[in-house]
Formats: structure tokens, C-alpha cells, sequence
């Protein structure tokens, strides 16, 4: 029996509100997801609703249609279906009725909602929860389930999707694309009538996700314009959509995107979706704070200030030699490194990519006393020791393969295609699970280990499970999740980045049990500048992995200065990936003034509000982070290009508090780049003192800096 219950429903929460209707017998739609509407009676509510029934057009349904959180083709929706499947050719076209609604508060001044609806005839049942979050960021997630006395004949899922309803003046749409080493390259396009789908069939989140997917109004940009956005938090197959009818009805909705026949329910059983999650706010930064302010309100977010790392990787690759590996060690706590990650290249046969993975044994012939020496040389400098593994991945060339090659994902009677020279093993076979498990434990159990580099270096093709080869990319990335979930509840001290490929598994499920993601195996630093504005729509900077890499990139041969590497790494988790043995006496002074102003900027810049400033010249980017009371700022002043022009425009100073008086100074070490000019503006000499409305409206007469260059300009509230 369903409780009575004030139809339409009014959420609110961080400065939003979600207005739903279940015109008291079907499943909820939204009314309203956007900008908060205040206190509303119940009056007020009622005409809500009616004020926005369409009335009829020419040749189209007797009744109007509504856009349902899950659209169901049997109310007139035309568009993409929220459920698609079918049982031997019916119940494919299913109408559920409301069975039960539950409205809630949230202790911490979020609310929640579930529903159920069910249609006998079809023989199933539709659970949906929707929560609106203290940040303003709504999720919601879907169960399909088969009532123990339906038809025993499965029910196959072959989609399952959400949608929310976005309103005409969103015009636009806004997502990313990339490839691997160029993740998360902006792309803008006109919201028309049809269907924008990003689908992703590679099994893991990819380079080219979506990451969100944007819709807004006209030229919205960082600060400007109103925008709507979703993420799907799935690390398989996926699917997020924008969607505008003929009808003028707009949407944005995602879900899992399942294989054929992958999901199959027999009486009794359920399926659940992800959690697709939405923000609306002004601009892309107001989207990106919402996110942000979510993830940092998580119990589980990482507490402790982000270390510095010292990662092995392009320091020494696979030349794993004890005394090279120690003499890093102690260079790199001279200069201040705080965590010590031994990368790939430390267990049996793994002499170079082609061998080893699945061994999860340390080799004896290159560590005869084990990585004791090692890890003990580490802790004695005052650093946490952490380890690199890819623990869904093996080698063809492996004790494991040649012992199991009954554990590798394949279907068909065929090995599917290598990648980079391995295959992808098969955690949904339990033994193959529990081999990882209790290797991955006894390492973790061995030696004091306070981080896993947890790598997954190839995408799943031909992914069939078991001796019959169905479909197994559902299955694994479940498998995947129970398996970290696992070890986390073993070892609860233990830090997990989600590395994959760099950062091809970037999304807020695996970011529910992992504490950072490698923004990307691409180092260079003009490269970064992308990647890590981008992945920051999503991720607060703490969540990024961003490394100072050697002058010359290893994989653009572009050089850069250390302050143009090290300022570009600064807005993120702070790390090293350099050989800094073969470093001067200067480097090494240098590198450590850097690592320093991490560790006193580190605070702001990992509790601060993102902000990025527009651009009329694509050559140069601000961005920043602003301290959450805005009595500090950080900037960064990048040139990325040679500009058009040869008087620099004038530096907006975004996120400032516009009644406050600031003090704009150049910080140190970010202070001395490169100039076109003679001699820089004046003010930047000994500062300047202004009203933060005067530096946002106004700004600062910018330095001419040469290409691939930073400056970082601090921004220090004064007493009036």
C-alpha cells in the first residue's frame, strides 16, 4: 500500500531542487532539476504541474507524454527506452505501476526517494532511488527484478537506463573525447533533434569517455551560462546520451551497456544499474564544485594531506638494480619525497612487458632477499613504500597463463587479439579470484606496503567468461570491485590509485574504493595542462596523479623547465618520475623549493574551489584554487602557445571575495619564467593591493611570458 504521500515531491538541497510527480499511480517523473525554487506549498506545487501539461498538437497522442525518470514506450515516450529487453519475444514493451513510494530526509540535509512499480503482465518488477546530496548533486539508480512466481523463461536485460529531463534554453552540449597520452580533449556541438550517444564497449571506462555530458545555454563557459550534466560510475560498458524528440522534449540520461544476453533473470533474481549522477549549476566551474564538494564530503576521502611520491617508472623502467634503486631513494628524501612507489618490473620473468604478469612472486634472481632491502632503505629515509601491480592482466608468456589458460577472458573457441602483449584474466572464475586474492594479501601482509599503483593496461575484446564464452564484461568489473572491496577490508591502512593505461579508468565507482587516479601516462607538461583541466571537471585535484617528469619527455621529446613541469604538477597529487640521480647539485635545489610550496599549498589547493578563467586567446589559460573562506588564492598563469597579439591582455582573478581587499604578489618558485618582454609590468615587481571586485572586473596587466611557460601569482586577503 503506498503511504500518502504530496504529489509533485519537492527536493532541495546545496542550492537545487528536483520537483517529481507520480500523477498518484505511475512511476516518478521529474517536473523540475535545476535552480533551487524556495519554499513552495503544496499549492504552489499543484500548479507547477499544471502550468507544464502540454496541451495536444496535430496528429500526435490523445494525452500527454511524460518524460519518466525510466521512459517507457508503452506511456508514448518515442525516444530511447529506460528498460529494453524481453522474454522470448514478449514483455518487452513494459508499463509499470506504482506499488510503493518513500520520501526521506537525509541526516546530513540531502533527501532520498525509492519507488516500485510493477506490471503483472509483463512479470516484472522496477526499483528506483533517487538521492539529492547536501553538495546539489542528484543520483540515481535503477533495479529490475523478476517476482519469485513469474514466468520461469529469463527475462534477458539488454539495457537499462536513466534519464533526466533538461529544459529548451539548453542549447549545447559539452563533452570529451581523447585517446591514450591525450585524454579528455573538450568537444562542443549543437543540441539538436536526434540522439548523441557515447557508448564505450572497451570494459573499461576508457580514454574517451564522456567523463559528463553537458548540456546548457548558449556559450556557456567556466563562469557563465546555465548548465546540466551527468556521469555514468561505471567502470565497464557504458552509455550517456543526450536526447531531443520532435516534440521538443529534451534529456540526458546513461547506464550500463550491456552485451547480448548478458544479463539474464530467472524468478527471484534482480539486476541493478549504476548510479548515474547530475549536476546543475552556473558554469562549468559551479558543475565541477558540486562534484568536488561531494567527493570531499565522502567519509572515506582521503584525510591526510596527499604525500609526495617518487614513482620508479621513468626513472628506471625495467632496470630493477637494488643499489640504483636505493641511491633514488635517498635523493629523493633529500629533497623531500614522502612516498616511494616501486614500479613494474619486481615480480618473476618481468625483464621487459612481454612476460611475468599473473606471477605475482617476487623474482628471486633480482631480489634474493626479497624487496626487504629495499622497503627497509625506504622507511628508514622517512617514506611509505608503495607497489605497482595489474592484477587483471596476464601474459600469455607467464607461469600463470600456461598453467591456466582456462583463467583468460575468451570466447568463440578462439584467444582473443593481444594488447601490448597480454590478455585479461577472468575474475569471475573463483579461481582465478581467489589466486589474486591470496597473492595480492600475502604481499600486502609481507611487507609494509602503504599504496598500490593498481594498473590495467588493456581494453576487454572478445571478453567471454567460462568454458561457454557468454558475455563477461558485467561479471568482471563486479568481480573487480569485490576483489578491491576485499583487500581494502583485509588491509584498511593501504592507499589504492586506479592507473590504467594512465587514466583510462577514471570514474566515481571505482572511485569509491581507490584514493587517486594517474591523470595520464602522459607526462609533458603542455600536454598535462589539458588533461588535468579537464579531469578536474569531475575530480577535486587531491584525486589527480601529476608527476614532474625528466626535462626531455619521454614520450613527446618536447624539454621544458623544471617550473613550468613543477608548476603543472603542483594542481594535483604532487609526485616525481625522474631518474634524480643523474640530477645536479641545482636541480636538486630547485626541484626541493618546489616540493616544499607543495607542502605548504597543498592545504588550499586540496579543500579550495577550482577556478578557470575564460579565454579570448586560446594561447594562455588562468586557472586556480581559492581557499574555501577566500581569504588565499593560488593562480597559474600558463602560456601554452605563441599569442597573436604582442601586448598581453589584461588577468581576471576569478573566486575572489568582490568586498575584501587582496594583496596580488608573484609566488616563488613560480616567480622567474621566461619573458617575451624586456622588463615584465610594473606591478608584479613588489605586488599590487587591490578590492577582489576590482581584480575580477578589472584584473592585472599580464606579463608577456614566453611559450610553455607558468607564473603563479598568490592572492592574500589584507585587513581593511
Amino acid at each position: 500500500m503506498i503511504q500518502p504521500l504530496p504529489d509533485p515531491i519537492h527536493l532541495r538541497a546545496g542550492g537545487v531542487s528536483v520537483v517529481l510527480t507520480t500523477d498518484g499511480e505511475r512511476l516518478p517523473a521529474v517536473l523540475h532539476w535545476g535552480a533551487d525554487l524556495g519554499d513552495l506549498t503544496a499549492a504552489d506545487l499543484a500548479e507547477l504541474a499544471r502550468a507544464g501539461v502540454p496541451a495536444p498538437v496535430p496528429n500526435d497522442l490523445d494525452r500527454p507524454t511524460r518524460a519518466g525518470i525510466l521512459a517507457e514506450h508503452a506511456d508514448g515516450w518515442n525516444g530511447r527506452p529506460g528498460l529494453a529487453g524481453q522474454r522470448a519475444g514478449r514483455a518487452w514493451s513494459p508499463l509499470f505501476a506504482l506499488t510503493d513510494l518513500a520520501v526521506a530526509d537525509d541526516p546530513d540535509g540531502g533527501a532520498r526517494v525509492r519507488a516500485s512499480g510493477r506490471d503483472a503482465e509483463a512479470g516484472l518488477e522496477l526499483h528506483l532511488e533517487l538521492q539529492l546530496l547536501p553538495s546539489g548533486v542528484l543520483r540515481q539508480r535503477a533495479t529490475v527484478a523478476v517476482p519469485p512466481d513469474a514466468d520461469p523463461e529469463p527475462f534477458v536485460v539488454d539495457g537499462l537506463a536513466l534519464a533526466l529531463p533538461v529544459p529548451p534554453v539548453a542549447t549545447e552540449l559539452f563533452d570529451l573525447a581523447g585517446r591514450w597520452g591525450r585524454e579528455r580533449a573538450p568537444q562542443r556541438m549543437p543540441f539538436v533533434v536526434g540522439v548523441h550517444s557515447r557508448e564505450n564497449r572497451r570494459g573499461r571506462t576508457g580514454p574517451d569517455a564522456p567523463l559528463i555530458l553537458a548540456a546548457g545555454t548558449e556559450g556557456f563557459g567556466y563562469a557563465s551560462g546555465e548548465v546540466w550534466a551527468i556521469h555514468v560510475a561505471w567502470s565497464g560498458n557504458h552509455v550517456a546520451y543526450a536526447e531531443r524528440l520532435s516534440t521538443g522534449a529534451a534529456v540526458l540520461g546513461g547506464g550500463e551497456l550491456l552485451l547480448p544476453g548478458e544479463v539474464l533473470l530467472r524468478p527471484g533474481e534482480s539486476y541493478t544499474g549504476p548510479w548515474v549522477y547530475a549536476a546543475h549549476a552556473t558554469g562549468l566551474d559551479g558543475i565541477a564544485a558540486r562534484f568536488h564538494t561531494m567527493l570531499r564530503a565522502r567519509p572515506h576521502h582521503p584525510k591526510n594531506p596527499r604525500p609526495v611520491v617518487m614513482n620508479t617508472w621513468e626513472a628506471v623502467y625495467f632496470d630493477h638494480d637494488l643499489d640504483r634503486l636505493v641511491e633514488l631513494a635517498r635523493v629523493a628524501a633529500d629533497v623531500g619525497v614522502e612516498r616511494y612507489v616501486l614500479d613494474d618490473g619486481w615480480f618473476r620473468h618481468r625483464r621487459d612487458d612481454g612476460a611475468g604478469l599473473g606471477d605475482w612472486y617476487v623474482d628471486e634472481d633480482v631480489w634474493p632477499e626479497g624487496l626487504h632491502p629495499l622497503v627497509r632503505e625506504v622507511r628508514e629515509r622517512g617514506m611509505e613504500f608503495g607497489l605497482w601491480v595489474e592484477p587483471e592482466m596476464v601474459n600469455p608468456d607467464s607461469d600463470l597463463a600456461r598453467a591456466h589458460p582456462d583463467w583468460i577472458l575468451r570466447t568463440g573457441g578462439r584467444t582473443p587479439i593481444t594488447s601490448r602483449r597480454q590478455q585479461v584474466l577472468d575474475l569471475a572464475n573463483p579461481d582465478a579470484y581467489a589466486y589474486l586474492l591470496e597473492r595480492l594479501d600475502a604481499l600486502l601482509t609481507e611487507y609494509p606496503i602503504s599504496y598500490l599503483k593498481w594498473d590495467h593496461n588493456r581494453d576487454l575484446v572478445d571478453a567471454g567468461h567460462g568454458p561457454l564464452g557468454v558475455p563477461g564484461v558485467h561479471a568482471q568489473t563486479l568481480a573487480v570491485y569485490r576483489l578491491i572491496d576485499e583487500l581494502r577490508a583485509r588491509h584498511p591502512g593501504v592507499e589504492i590509485e586506479s592507473c590504467s593505461s594512465g587514466g583510462l579508468r577514471v570514474d566515481l565507482e571505482i572511485l569509491q574504493r581507490t584514493d587517486r587516479i594517474w591523470g595520464s601516462d602522459q607526462t609533458d607538461p603542455l600536454e598535462r595542462q589539458q588533461i588535468q583541466r579537464w579531469t578536474a571537471q569531475l575530480l577535486p585535484p587531491e584525486l589527480i596523479g601529476a608527476h614532474v617528469a625528466a626535462p626531455r619527455s619521454h614520450s613527446t621529446a618536447r624539454t621544458h623547465d623544471l617550473s613550468f613541469r613543477a608548476g603543472t604538477a603542483l594542481f594535483g597529487s604532487f609526485g616525481i618520475e625522474w631518474d634524480l640521480t643523474a640530477t645536479g647539485p641545482q636541480e636538486r635545489t630547485e626541484l626541493a623549493a618546489w616540493v616544499q610550496l607543495y607542502k605548504d599549498v597543498r592545504g588550499l589547493i586540496h579543500t579550495g574551489t577550482l577556478v578557470r578563467a575564460d579565454q579570448h586567446d586560446p594561447s594562455f589559460a588562468l586557472h586556480g584554487a581559492v581557499a574555501p573562506d577566500r581569504s588565499d588564492a593560488l593562480y597559474a598563469l600558463v602560456q601554452l602557445a605563441t599569442p597573436l597579439t604582442s601586448v598581453p591582455g589584461r588577468l581576471r582573478l576569478p573566486g575572489l571575495d568582490p568586498d575584501r581587499r587582496y594583496r596580488v604578489t608573484a609566488q616563488p618558485p613560480g616567480d622567474r619564467p621566461a619573458l617575451r618582454q624586456r622588463r615584465p609590468p610594473e606591478w608584479l615587481a613588489d605586488g599590487v593591493e587591490l578590492p577582489g571586485r576590482a581584480l575580477a572586473a578589472v584584473g592585472l596587466r599580464a606579463p608577456a611570458l614566453n611559450p610553455e611557460q607558468l607564473l603563479l601569482l598568490r592572492a592574500t586577503a589584507v585587513a581593511s
